[in-house]
This record gives C-alpha cells, sequence and structure tokens, in this order.
C-alpha cells in the first residue's frame, strides 16, 4: 500500500494543501491573454495582454513561468528562465498562438514533458527543449496563416532543431521540508558543437500590494552575494541561496513606458531583468532591491555535454545550503520510486509502469493557483473607478470568488478550471491523493463556487455555459474507490456533496426542461461542434431540441443521486425518501425518452436502433437529426447496480418504489427489468433493454462506424460517405466524419468531436459495460467487433476497448508511438521519442495526438484504466449468492 511509503506518509499529514502541499507546480504556464488580466471595453481577451506585452506587464490575479514553484497563496514564486544569446526576449514564459492566429485555434508552440511528480511534489521534474537558434516566433505566426482545412504549422517544422541544435533543459525540484524548496537545473548540450547557455533562476512576488491596501509592499535585497532575501508579512522571510551568478533586481511593476507611452512610477520596472540581459541596458536596480529578482549564471557546454546550476530557498540564512543538497534529490527519488513501485500493480509490464507513472506526474504537474473575484473584477478595486467595459462578462456571477489551487485541463491552453474536466480529474487523482479529489469535487459546489441558483461554474469564458452533469458520477466514483481501498466509508465527504448536488439537480430540472417533459436541453454540453448546428443558439424557426445526450446525462444524473442516497441511508434513514425521489425521477426520464406523444417524438429510433437529438419546429412537427454520434452512445451510461440487500434493508424504499411500479407500470415497461435479479441478487437500473443494448453495441462496436484501432470514435465513421443533411429554411447544414482537426469553426475551432477519440466518455463507456457485466454475466456475449463472427463476452469487450486506448500510448515494433506526429524526431532521436505527452484528443483513424498536447487532466484516465481494469484477462473470484428466498424469480435472459 503506498500509505506505508515514506511518500505516503508525508500525503497524510498535507490535507487540504497544508504542510507538505504548501509549495508545489502551482504556477500557471500561460498568465497572458487569459479573462481574468482582460480590462478591455469589448472583452477581447487574447490582445488585451498578448504574449509581447506579457514581460512588462504587471498581472492582477496570478503569474507564470516555465516549470515553476510557487506557495499555495501564490505569494512568493520561483521559476528559471532560459537565454541562448540569440533570441530577442529571455525565455521566461512559454510561446503559442492566440485562438486567432492559429488555423486550429490557440495553440502552443514549444516542446516540454512533465516527466514526474510525487502527490506532495516533495520530488519533481520537468522537461524544457530550447533552441539554439533564435526561437522563430515570427515564422509559427505567419505559417500558421492557412485555411482549417490544412494542419499546423509546429515548431518541429521550422529549422529551430535542425542538426539536433537544441538544449535540454531539465528543472528538478526536492523537498528538503515544508519550506525548503531545493532547484537543480541540469541542461544537456545535444548539438553538435558547444554552446553557451544562460539559466537566470528567478524570485519574485506576486503584485498583491497594489490591490489590497491591507498589504505593504513586500521586499528582496541582496544579503550577501550569494544568498538573495525576500520578505513580506504574508509569508515571512525567505532566502535565495545560489552558487555563483549576477543578483538582479527590479520591481513587478508595468513598464506603462513601453505599452501605454505613460511615465513609469518606478525607474526599475517588471521587464528591467529582460531588457539588462538581452539588451545590455542598465534596467536593473544598482542598489540590489526590488519585489522581483533573478541570478544570472551562463556556461558554455561542449557537445554532448551537461552543466547543472542549483539553488535553494528556504529559511535558513546561515547554514550551509549544499552540505546535503545532493543527498536529499537521491532521497527524494528514492522514495519517489517505492511510491510509484507500490502503486503500480505487480502485472503491469514496465512500460505500462513508466506510462502510469508519467500520467500522473502530468496530472500532477498541472495544479495551479487560481484567483478570480469577479466582483472587483468587473467593478474595481474599492475606492478605484470600475473598468470601462462594453460588456460585462460573467456579470451574473458576481458572489464568485476563487482563490484555490485547482487541477487544470492545461496549463497553457486552459489555465483555467473547467467543470466537467475537473471531474474526470478528481477520479484520477482519488488513486494517489484522495484528500485533493474530494477537495477538489467540493470546491466546485462551494457557496462562493457554485452559483445561488444551484449552477456550477463552466469556465472564466462564460461561467454560465452548460457541462454535462457529470459532477455526482464523479463524487460517487471518488467515495466508492476510496471505500474499497481504505474500507472506511466517508461519509462527511458524501453527505456534503449530496447536499449541494441536490441544489445543482434542482437547477437542471428547473433550467433545461422548461416544459416539465423530462427531456433536456443543455446546449453544446461540451461536445462543441458535433451538432450539425450550434445546438447552444436555436435555428430560426426551431421552438426546441430534445437531447439524447442531455437527458441521458440526467438519467445518469438520477441514478447518482440514488446510489448516495442509499448509500446515505444506511446512516440516517430519512435519505431513503431522496432515493424514492431520484428513483421516481430516473423512472420518468427513461419513459420520456422512448415514449412517442401527439407532438413530440421518441428519442429512440426503431429503423435505425439508434438514439437521436430531435427539433420541434415552429409549426409543432418534430423531426430527429439523424446523426449517428457519441449523443446517440451516452444512454448506455445511464446505468447502475443495486444489491437486492439493499432492498431487504431499505423497507421505505423498497415500498415506495413497488408502489411507483404498481400505480404505473408504464414507467418501468420501456427499461430494464428492474423488478428482476441475476443469480448473484443484483439488480440492473438502466435505459437500456436488452435488444436495445444489443443493437447499440452493434453500432458502436462496428469498425465501420465508430469503433477505431485506438478506441471508440466520437462520430460514426458511416458519414464519411454519408454525410447528414438538415435543409431547413432554404438552407442545408451538413456534419460529416472528421478523424482529425475540425475544419468548422462552430463554437470552438481548437477541439473537434466529429469523428476524434476522447478518453473521457470512453472511459465511461468502459466502466459501463463492466456494469452491465456484473449484472449479465459472462453468458451474455456480442461479437467483437461486430461482424467479425468472434464472440466476447461485456467484460472482455471492456478489456478489449482498454487495450486499444493503451494501443495509442504503447511503441509499435519500430519503437513510434502512435499518438506522435510523424516527424523524425519523435520517430528516430530517443531524446524526444521516449517522453509522454497527453493530448486532448485522437485521431480516429491514426491515433495521432491532437488539440492541447499537455492536456494530462482528463487524459489521465489512461492511469485509471492501468490501474481499474483486468488488462490479463484473469478469472474473477467467485461472486456471492443472493440470500435465499421464498420464490425465486427468473434470472433475466437475452432477449
Amino acid at each position: 500500500m503506498t500509505s506505508t511509503t515514506v511518500e505516503g506518509e508525508r500525503l497524510a499529514q498535507s490535507a487540504d494543501n497544508k504542510n507538505w502541499k504548501i509549495w508545489g507546480p502551482y504556477l500557471s504556464d500561460r498568465q497572458w491573454g487569459t479573462v481574468r488580466e482582460d480590462y478591455s471595453p469589448h472583452g477581447d481577451a487574447w490582445n488585451c495582454v498578448p504574449h509581447d506585452h506579457a514581460r512588462s506587464n504587471a498581472y492582477r490575479w496570478g503569474e507564470e513561468g516555465i516549470a515553476g514553484f510557487c506557495d499555495n497563496r501564490q505569494i512568493l514564486c520561483l521559476a528559471p528562465a532560459f537565454w541562448n544569446g540569440r533570441d530577442p526576449i529571455l525565455k521566461e514564459r512559454l510561446f503559442g498562438l492566440t485562438n486567432g492566429q492559429g488555423n486550429h485555434g490557440e495553440d502552443v508552440k514549444e516542446l516540454y514533458f512533465h516527466l514526474d511528480s510525487t502527490p506532495t511534489h516533495s520530488y519533481c521534474k520537468f522537461l524544457y527543449k530550447y533552441p539554439q537558434r533564435e526561437f522563430p516566433y515570427n515564422e509559427l505566426v505567419e505559417k500558421n496563416r492557412r485555411s482549417r482545412y490544412e494542419v499546423e504549422y509546429e515548431l518541429l517544422d521550422t529549422q529551430a532543431f535542425d542538426e539536433n541544435r537544441y538544449f535540454d533543459c531539465f528543472v528538478e525540484y526536492a523537498k528538503g521540508g515544508i519550506n525548503d524548496i531545493l532547484m537543480k537545473i541540469t541542461v544537456v548540450n545535444r548539438g553538435p558543437d558547444p554552446a553557451t547557455i544562460h539559466v537566470l533562476p528567478h524570485l519574485w512576488f506576486r503584485n498583491y500590494w497594489r490591490h489590497n491596501s491591507r498589504y505593504t509592499a513586500p521586499y528582496m535585497r541582496a544579503y550577501s552575494d550569494q544568498i538573495i532575501q525576500a520578505s513580506s508579512k504574508r509569508n515571512g522571510q525567505f532566502f535565495l541561496h545560489h552558487e555563483g551568478g549576477e543578483q538582479l533586481f527590479c520591481e513587478n511593476e508595468t513598464n506603462g513606458q513601453r505599452l501605454y507611452g505613460v511615465p513609469n512610477q518606478f525607474p526599475y520596472v517588471k521587464d528591467g531583468i529582460n531588457d539588462y540581459v538581452v539588451q545590455g541596458i542598465p534596467a536593473v536596480n544598482p542598489e540590489k532591491v526590488g519585489t522581483k529578482s533573478a541570478v544570472w549564471m551562463k556556461a558554455t557546454v561542449r557537445a554532448g555535454g551537461t552543466r547543472t546550476f542549483r539553488v535553494r530557498l528556504n529559511r535558513d540564512r546561515k547554514g550551509n545550503p549544499w552540505a546535503d543538497f545532493d543527498a536529499v534529490f537521491a532521497q527524494r527519488q528514492e522514495e519517489a520510486d517505492a511510491y510509484y513501485e507500490a502503486l503500480s500493480p505487480a502485472s503491469l509490464s514496465p512500460v505500462r509502469k513508466k506510462l502510469l507513472r508519467s500520467t500522473m506526474a502530468g496530472l500532477l504537474w498541472t495544479k495551479q493557483f487560481y484567483y478570480l473575484d469577479v466582483y472587483k473584477w468587473l467593478n474595481g478595486e474599492p475606492g478605484q473607478e470600475p473598468p470601462f467595459r462594453h460588456w460585462k462578462r460573467n456579470n451574473d456571477w458576481q458572489h464568485l470568488t476563487n482563490r484555490n489551487i485547482i487541477s487544470m485541463p492545461d496549463k497553457w491552453e486552459y489555465p483555467w478550471y473547467a467543470a466537467w474536466d475537473l471531474a474526470f480529474h478528481a477520479t484520477s487523482f482519488v488513486h494517489v491523493d484522495p484528500d485533493f479529489a474530494k477537495h477538489q469535487l467540493l470546491l466546485m459546489l462551494r457557496e462562493y463556487y457554485m452559483h445561488p441558483n444551484g449552477q456550477i461554474p463552466a469556465y472564466e469564458w462564460n461561467f454560465s455555459d452548460v457541462n454535462p452533469p457529470v459532477h455526482a458520477w464523479a463524487v460517487w466514483q471518488v467515495y466508492a474507490m476510496d471505500k474499497q481501498k481504505t474500507g472506511v466509508p466517508d461519509w462527511d465527504f458524501l453527505e456534503r456533496a449530496f447536499q449541494k448536488l441536490l441544489m445543482n439537480f434542482t437547477w437542471w430540472v428547473n433550467q433545461k426542461d422548461v416544459n416539465g417533459t423530462d427531456l433536456f436541453e443543455g446546449g453544446f454540453l461540451g461536445l462543441d461542434n458535433i451538432g450539425v448546428f450550434d445546438r447552444s443558439r436555436m435555428l430560426p424557426g426551431i421552438r426546441k431540441m430534445q437531447q439524447a445526450d442531455a437527458t441521458s446525462w440526467m438519467a445518469m444524473f438520477s441514478l447518482n443521486m440514488l446510489v448516495m442516497s442509499l448509500e446515505l441511508a444506511h446512516r440516517n434513514p430519512a435519505y431513503e425518501e431522496a432515493a424514492s425521489k431520484f428513483f421516481r425521477h430516473f423512472l420518468n426520464i427513461a419513459w420520456a425518452m422512448h415514449h412517442i406523444g401527439k407532438k413530440d417524438i421518441s428519442l429512440w429510433d426503431d429503423k435505425d436502433n439508434f438514439y437521436y437529438d430531435a427539433v420541434q419546429l415552429e409549426d409543432g412537427s418534430s423531426h430527429r437529426l439523424r446523426i449517428r454520434s457519441l449523443v446517440g452512445i451516452i444512454p448506455l451510461l445511464a446505468v447502475d447496480i443495486i444489491h437486492s440487500d439493499t432492498f431487504e434493508q431499505m423497507r421505505e424504499f423498497r415500498n415506495r418504489a413497488i408502489s411507483i411500479i404498481r400505480t404505473r407500470p408504464d414507467l418501468a415497461e420501456l427499461i430494464s427489468h428492474i423488478d428482476q435479479k441475476n443469480e448473484t441478487g443484483d439488480h440492473l437500473f438502466s435505459i437500456m433493454r436488452g435488444f436495445r443494448l444489443e443493437h447499440l453495441l452493434k453500432r458502436m462496436l462496428d469498425e465501420a462506424e465508430f469503433l477505431s484501432d485506438y478506441g471508440v470514435r466520437s462520430l460514426s465513421k458511416i458519414h464519411l460517405e454519408q454525410p447528414y443533411t438538415f435543409e431547413f429554411n432554404g438552407t442545408s447544414h451538413v456534419i460529416h466524419y472528421e478523424p482529425g482537426e475540425s475544419t468548422t469553426s462552430m463554437f470552438g475551432g481548437n477541439s473537434n468531436w466529429r469523428g476524434p477519440i476522447w478518453f473521457p466518455l470512453n472511459y465511461i463507456i468502459i466502466k459501463s459495460l463492466l456494469k452491465y457485466y456484473r449484472f449479465y454475466g459472462p453468458t451474455y456475449i456480442y461479437e467483437f467487433p461486430a461482424g467479425s463472427g468472434n464472440k466476447l463476452n461485456l467484460k472482455q469487450i471492456a478489456r478489449e476497448l482498454t487495450l486499444r486506448l493503451l494501443k495509442i500510448f504503447e511503441p509499435d515494433q519500430q519503437g513510434h508511438y502512435p499518438y506522435h506526429a510523424p516527424y523524425k524526431q519523435f520517430l528516430e532521436d530517443p531524446h524526444f521519442r521516449d517522453h509522454y505527452l497527453f493530448y486532448e484528443f485522437f485521431h480516429g483513424d491514426s491515433g495521432q495526438g491532437l488539440g492541447a498536447s499537455h492536456q494530462t487532466g482528463w487524459t489521465a484516465l489512461i492511469a485509471n484504466l492501468l490501474l481499474e481494469i483486468d488488462l490479463e484477462g484473469k478469472k474473477e473470484p467467485k461472486k456471492r449468492k443472493a440470500k435465499a428466498k421464498p420464490k425465486k424469480k427468473k434470472v433475466v435472459k437475452k432477449t
């Protein structure tokens, strides 16, 4: 067990980001171009603070850096900067294209890898690949002025890495104690000739004093020629120890002269260190004081050679910082090895163990201190004039105040939380840090996050957008996994979450089922451009849309709340009433999906044996949108298992459930046989009756439709030859299969649900199939792939889908990983090839990684598959039998 390791013990001492988790990689990869820093009149976030302004602009809400560390309130920040002697600016931050510059949306144009991290960040390792030639900033912008039908122009398309003329810059952290941070920067010259590298470890204060009169400005000064002292009333004194180098100081204040043509309040401003090093002008304070500092160290590294730079940040001004420096690093690395060895199942191959550790590293590196007070953002600081805005973004979220360490989807491309991404992150975090997983889920439900009406905030571009309601699913997954591992149920976590989720469920019922039909609308629901038109904006002439996915998500939400109610009823019988409520909700939703009314049509199509969205026109007619997409697969996910023992123990719930079915047998006749149990006493709660499950699986497991060599596609490949066209009001709206990047700008141009493979939906599909297997058992078999004649049971199918997803991250016979782009470096250079990237989504035919390149957030679900799924196909332990009853009902038979 990992709790018996040294790292496990540290973790047990560090709940709620305290103790050993006070310091971590909580610095954003990008603060520029974010909504938080947008004070423009028209809400043009990307251009209010562009990359060119970033070195000169003192941020209001956060900080950024490359492989940076900071404390859990981001008072003090530590990060390296680099310079190759040729670039026009220091490499203090990662460069990328804005949403308007990239032909497929925003995109980081750098090469970096999260190599390692323990849950408490007692040891972390990061790799940044820095060209020795001048970084091609302008070329990357100019060459990406191309159409959506062309591929993106990447850093490896330039000459920046030709002849291997680059540095591998390894940034490592080890903690000697709770407030003792050791940073080691190891630079390797991969090129054929000697090359000079400039390394500048930066230490600075986030500018919190300018916006809060409670705080006086902190300061930094040269304590000695080898120590920089940092002092503030908020976190006391720290000392940065370094070996050699020149100390540089300026203020973390905006260079108004450069940006706006107005005189500076301070003579030495934020970009002073950059200007001093790169331009050689006297832009740093000769008195060696300020609120931002750096140590300028440089070395000429021979071809193939290595040079190491060391700094240490702690509260000790007198001790020898180097006496135990190497020993601390060696010890923390050993402890990290022991931790991950204990975490990894013995059956995993070395390649898969490495994948598991890299996955967790990416997930842990992608934490970020996120700060935003919407009221202050809209109305300005106390005593100041409000910002001039023609349009007040998120005006109805003025209660929202976020100041926490939060798991990000991608700290460059998405350096802001997204509610449904975060739910998946939590189900991965529970394997390494259950406390953090629970904390993240409860955070979104707190009164200063959740809207008073019960809506969970989506993301900073529009907190009112609607994400799929997967929060309850994640709460139950985290609770159940934690209980399984520890043997102790965390009732407090479950009850706290349940009470707030009641509010969120009510918001969905009131806001997204305005007609009270139990058929729901949610707009794009995170699926961006999967629809034939933007589902968040109905076309003129369409009265409403009844969404198969929104309705199915709500059926799943009902089941999640039902099982949570029954679990909580073990301690408090009052929750049996809540269980009855959600049982009825589930029946109502399931019935509505298959009911054919006078005006509405069923979401299930008996001809195609598939679920579709349906639109109701102004003339009262209804039409199905016959798009074979994940929208029609999502009903498969509304499934859960309840054992008969629960019905025996929960008499109130049992009686109410029986009464509902007797009174309204029509509610139950179209769903799974909930009144029947299998030989082990399990009852199946599902929208899918046997014949619907069989037909849906036929499509999903058909390689001509959804099944790829690398998982389940988001759109059926049948639409490659048969695009779906919706003719309406004289306009043709067309959707066709696109296995790679999107060619449409609908909603978001940087993502695509028209064919690629997405891990979150694949993961829930696999978990759902295992629930069906638990009920139906090994004798229920289906063709895999469809039409092949090869018959497998549902557990075996879940395993095969898992292996296809894993195939993305496993080398072929030539050592090539499918997710890597076809660049020679990834094919030939082991210093490229053997480091993992975790993309946002994957090409539906080739498995190549697409979208955000560091979205370990929900792609970290690969770790869940490695830890939760039986990859060896081992036999199961014998299942318990149900308790004997006077009359034993029949075992469910396949229809």
